[in-house]
């Protein structure tokens, strides 16, 4: 799983899209699992191309973990070379 997330080689990026667009169909056919919701049929597209638009990068974050070596707060350098002291 760890490796679906994080991989950042052409299958898997493939198998995120696709895993991607079969729960925005899923989500946008759920009248048809629940009778008692109805959707207009021209708006079940926008619906999953959302979806995906959603999990896109909730699956980009999940990616990322735990990972001691991720350094987002230190995205600024201040220094010229990298040791954050002003010249």
């Amino acid at each position: 799983m760890t490796k679906f997330l994080r991989s950042n080689e052409w299958q898997y990026r493939l198998l995120r899209t696709i895993f991607q667009g079969i729960i925005g169909v899923l989500v946008a056919n759920l009248d048809l699992l629940i009778s008692k919701l109805t959707f207009d049929p021209t708006i079940k597209p926008m619906i999953a191309a959302l979806c995906m638009a959603v999990l896109s990068p909730i699956m980009a974050e999940i990616g990322k973990g735990d990972r001691a070596d991720d350094q987002d707060d230190d995205y600024f350098v201040i220094g010229g070379d990298g040791s954050g002291k002003e010249e």
